[in-house]
């Protein structure tokens, strides 16, 4: 008579479920948080200018106009700079009802705020922009911003 016994084969305790509910939730939360919607595809070229005093404003009542040479998979468009508004691109005489459109689908209280963002490629003439800024007078949109890069202090 031994006080320990032989018992031969002991099954392993069975995994406890009772967190992965919670471990689950706690990934999905993660990644609601740190997933960045895009806007807007790019379809063209965009390397921004720099600029030394910058501001920051809200997106929330904000449309951007793209101006640039197509990017590479567009290539059979030219290499002419083109305008793009929404994932699409768009002609000079397009810009005037895209921006009116955009402006209607904001919110009444925003609508007064609205401001468009230009972000142009350091490489487009100052024509296309021109033209561009004629279309928003048109519109009578008024608030009109240039999207650059923070120039580094050296």
């Amino acid at each position: 008579m031994s006080k320990f016994k032989k018992g031969g084969k002991s099954e392993l305790p069975a995994i406890s479920t009772a967190s992965l509910p919670d471990i689950v939730f706690m990934l999905l939360f993660f990644f609601m948080v740190a997933t960045v919607m895009r806007d807007s595809s790019l379809m063209i070229e965009n390397i921004l200018p720099s600029a030394d005093q910058v501001e920051k404003l809200k997106k929330d009542r904000t449309a951007f106009i793209y101006a640039g040479k197509p990017s590479s998979q567009y290539k059979q468009l030219g290499e002419e700079p083109r305008i793009q508004f929404n994932d699409k691109f768009i002609d000079v005489d397009e810009v005037q009802p895209s921006v009116l459109e955009a402006q209607r689908a904001l919110t009444e209280e925003l609508q007064p705020k609205f401001v468009v963002g230009l972000k142009v490629d350091k490489e487009t003439h100052a024509g296309l922009v021109s033209d561009v800024k004629q279309e928003l007078r048109k519109a009578n949109t008024l608030k009109v911003m240039y999207v650059t890069n923070v120039e580094s202090k050296q």
